[in-house]
């Protein structure tokens, strides 16, 4: 028998410390499908809480303690409603969006413990999708859903997950700094041990802020822990690629490339790199296979590994518009640079890469 449809209540739960710039847009864009708003302040000295303070009177203060799932979960601790949704204040929900939270939460599946959404992290100056994930968002507050990890905190659920379309987008003001790296390092030298999923994002705040070889030892200490999964595996061999890259060790950079290869077929983000390898030694019969491989690859089948768009779209057809421009085929080489403009239509690059086309000598390229 199946369960019958329900309205839900809920409540979104945000961490904030000077975000004046971006919370009233965040809490604009999504307050019409929330049933409560709770701030939690961990130390604003601007116009933060003045702001959170038109949209709730449920504002909360939260000593900083380097610790960001204790924040969270003091928020989370404060909700009232049926269910508990998290977003940071430099996200916001589009309204094609907002409509199907609405649309979610007025004919819920009542055996539904949590609902995950995809993430919109990062876009390319034409606006397209760079990077796109998927993270559990709505939790039924009855379940106590607890988040664990001091940095890029994670959040523990049980029961029945529903993903969803409905999509957050991530837009950013603030430009990066090593405030999450400052506190991996600061839990280190309190002899505070990092368990594995602090571990994971240790390595990746090295990663970032190019301390490559620290980053190396770290990746690989994660990778030596139980319960590693073929996702993180997957993420670690590129990540450890792109290390090794940087570090100009092109032997290790293919070694873990080729490794990834043991958890999935090859994937975009990889065929991409190796495509790159080749080109560089002119090898172009080589680097069109694997580019062309690249391109015919869809997302990954697996909903909640990470999406690297470029990979996939236009970065490969431009490549390939490259080899076979190098080879002399033009017409070809026309082909892929259009097809690179469908994604990025005022890149100046491609526009320019087409032009040479046409000025070589292909009199029936323009008809293409």
């Amino acid at each position: 028998m199946k369960t019958k449809p329900e309205n839900i209540t809920i409540s979104l739960c945000l961490i904030v410390k000077n975000e004046e710039q971006t919370l009233a847009r965040c809490l604009e864009s999504v307050r019409e499908a929330v049933d409560e708003i709770v701030i939690v302040d961990t130390g604003s000295t601007d116009r933060t809480k003045e702001i959170a303070g038109r949209f709730t009177k449920r504002v909360a203060d939260f000593e900083w303690i380097d610790d960001f799932a204790a924040a969270r979960n003091f928020a989370f601790d404060l909700a009232a409603m049926d269910y508990m949704m998290w977003m940071d204040a430099d996200d916001v929900m589009m309204p094609q969006e907002r409509s199907k939270l609405l649309q979610l939460k007025q004919a819920f599946d009542p055996g539904m413990d949590a609902v995950s959404m995809e993430y919109h992290c990062d876009f390319d100056d034409a606006g397209n999708v760079t990077l796109n994930v998927r993270r559990i968002r709505l939790v039924r507050r009855s379940k106590g859903a607890r988040w664990h990890g001091a940095v890029h905190e994670d959040l523990a659920i049980s029961g029945t997950v529903y993903d969803s379309d409905i999509v957050i987008t991530h837009r950013q003001e603030h430009g990066k700094t090593d405030r999450n790296l400052q506190i991996y390092e600061r839990l280190r030298e309190r002899g505070v041990p990092l368990a594995m999923r602090d571990l994971f994002h240790y390595a990746r705040e090295l990663h970032a802020n190019q301390k490559y070889d620290k980053a190396v030892q770290v990746y690989v200490q994660f990778l030596g822990a139980e319960g590693v999964s073929s996702e993180d595996h997957i993420f670690v061999c590129g990540a450890l690629a792109d290390c090794y890259y940087h570090l100009g060790d092109h032997g290790k950079e293919l070694e873990w490339t080729f490794k990834s290869f043991q958890y999935d077929i090859p994937r975009p983000p990889f065929c991409c790199r190796i495509g790159y390898h080749c080109l560089q030694q002119e090898k172009l019969d080589q680097a069109i296979f694997w580019y062309k491989l690249a391109v015919e690859e869809a997302r990954p089948s697996n909903r909640w590994a990470i999406d690297n768009v470029p990979s996939r779209t236009w970065l490969p057809h431009m490549q390939l518009a490259l080899c076979y421009y190098r080879q002399g085929e033009y017409e070809l080489a026309y082909r892929h640079n259009k097809l690179a403009l469908s994604y990025r239509p005022n890149d100046e690059r491609i526009r320019r890469n087409m032009e040479l086309c046409l000025n070589s000598g292909i009199d029936y390229i323009g008809r293409i």
